[in-house]
């Protein structure tokens, strides 16, 4: 079938490249990997974005909304050329699906601009012209993304080139290659639980329950050799420091934007929502992918607290099966990847400031604290009337640059293909900061290099203080599709936290 044949084609046309991993049927405590829809040889995919009731576990369960399924979405894996999507809201209320990653013109983003009515269908082509990348796709509906999100409208796409072979890389999916979309949950009497109040929507809405591929309490069964996590945070609000229980270290071969030129051994790794990263391990039987919590309450309120006084939690267990066959044996030495440029003279300018209004946050010093363990992970709720539907935006003191987000003002004007320095600062509290668009090198951190794991190809990055980004747009953005710019914490975007920009 012709790629541009794709999007006549009825939704289920794409049934036929689902692969559905038979192992992970065969346990039931075993972690299951999303569906993958391989898009490479049809030359297009097809998502209906639907509503459902979902089973977190035994006992935890709730509304939902997915992509072709009752939550989150398939894996779906691209190469480059043009791709022909469909995307069908098959629900009863207005919906858009931005592609977190992609370098696309702003006239396929699925930003804020581009509305899906329930019963439609938005049929962009992607012309995937990038390097191999773990990128998603998630809803980006003006004032509603916090809520949709929250109640599964969100997948991973993979941008793959079919050259793991040659830099010695785990690719065999849901084996050596995991997909592991990490998020926290809020659970009432065993119900799935987003009603946010002032205090939700100031520090973000924070789970009590943390909750991997939509699964609670789940193991991932691995092979006796390296194994590939590609780890999405894509929490609304929290950040989170991911290290292993055994002690090894993590090798970081991949940021939001693609591969580095070679592993990175680390034994932290820090996460905020939005942000991607693909490592390499080698566990040992009975290992556990361990995470503690960053606090990010408003300055006044953790001016006495340290990140690592948070106690450490289990995302997720894993068992090495000696019958599975381990591929890869070590962790390669070279990824063959070029590092991000990290100067340009000839960049234009331009300063950024993410505000939360004078006194927000004053007397909110508690924030959530950690409690009892549900899934690996608790942490006390605070709980309030049922209900998926949000509050809505609005809430006055959330802006960019002193002026909140409107959908009829664009707030800079880019030149393509010119290199771009922003300097973004939040003073504040910690807002991890997104560009569509593009991927960027972080130049500075609060005036230093960036820490080694900050040097990758970025598209998210968390601000606490001040960076320096420097990015270049290949791609259009016109007056009626502009990209965005945003605090990724999904209730201060829905807030008003964001600005708009077009490129030409």
């Amino acid at each position: 079938m012709k790629r541009r044949q794709f999007v006549t084609s009825t939704l289920g046309a794409a049934v036929a490249s689902v692969v559905r991993p038979a192992a992970a049927a065969r346990n039931a405590d075993r972690l299951q990997m999303p569906d993958l829809i391989d898009a490479r040889q049809s030359g297009g995919f097809a998502l209906s974005a639907k509503r459902g009731r979902h089973v977190f576990a035994q006992g935890l369960s709730g509304a939902t909304l997915g992509y072709s399924t009752s939550y989150l979405g398939p894996v779906v894996r691209v190469g480059r050329g043009e791709i022909a999507a469909a995307i069908e809201n098959g629900t009863d209320e207005t919906i858009t699906t931005h592609w977190h990653g992609l370098l696309v013109p702003g006239d396929v983003d699925g930003g804020p601009h581009q509305p899906i009515a329930p019963g439609a269908t938005w049929r962009p082509v992607l012309n995937i012209d990038q390097e191999p990348a773990t990128t998603w796709f998630h809803a980006h509906t003006h004032g509603e993304t916090a809520r949709q999100v929250y109640a599964g409208l969100a997948g991973v796409m993979q941008v793959v080139d079919g050259r793991d072979d040659e830099r010695g890389l785990p690719s065999t999916y849901g084996v050596d290659d995991l997909t592991l979309i990490i998020q926290d949950k809020r659970f009432d009497r065993g119900e799935l639980y987003y009603a946010r109040n002032m205090h939700d929507t100031m520090v973000g809405f924070l789970g009590d329950t943390v909750v991997v591929n939509g699964q609670v309490g789940r193991t991932a069964v691995v092979p006796a050799g390296v194994v590939r996590l590609r780890i999405l945070n894509a929490s609304n609000a929290r950040i989170m420091r991911f290290s292993m229980a055994s002690g090894r270290p993590m090798h970081l071969i991949a940021t939001d934007g693609g591969l580095l030129p070679a592993p990175l051994s680390l034994q932290g790794l820090s996460l905020a929502t939005g942000e991607r990263a693909e490592i390499l391990i080698t566990p040992t039987r009975g290992d556990r992918l361990l995470a503690r919590s960053v606090d990010n309450l408003p300055m006044m309120g953790r001016m006495s607290r340290r990140d690592d006084d948070s106690p450490v939690f289990t995302v997720l267990p894993i068992a090495v099966d000696e019958s599975l066959r381990a591929r890869i044996k070590r962790i390669p030495d070279a990824l063959g990847a070029a590092e991000p440029p990290h100067d340009d003279r000839q960049a234009q300018s331009w300063e950024v400031t993410l505000d939360m209004g004078m006194g927000m946050g004053m007397g909110m010093g508690g924030g959530m604290g950690m409690g009892g363990m549900r899934g690996g992970m608790g942490m006390g709720g605070m709980r309030g009337g049922m209900g998926m539907r949000g509050m809505g935006g609005g809430m006055n003191g959330f802006a960019i640059n002193g002026r909140a987000f409107d959908m009829a003002r664009i707030d800079r004007e880019i030149e393509r293909d010119r290199s771009q320095i922003w300097r973004v600062r939040s003073s504040d509290m910690r807002h991890p900061f997104h560009v569509h668009g593009t991927r960027f090198a972080v130049l500075s951190m609060n005036g230093v290099k960036p820490a080694p794991e900050l040097r990758g190809w970025k598209d998210t990055v968390l601000i606490d203080g001040e960076a320096e980004l420097l990015m270049r747009f290949r791609h259009p953005a016109s007056r009626t599709r502009p990209y965005m710019l945003h605090c990724h914490i999904l209730e201060h975007e829905d807030a008003g936290m964001m600005a708009q920009f077009t490129v030409s």
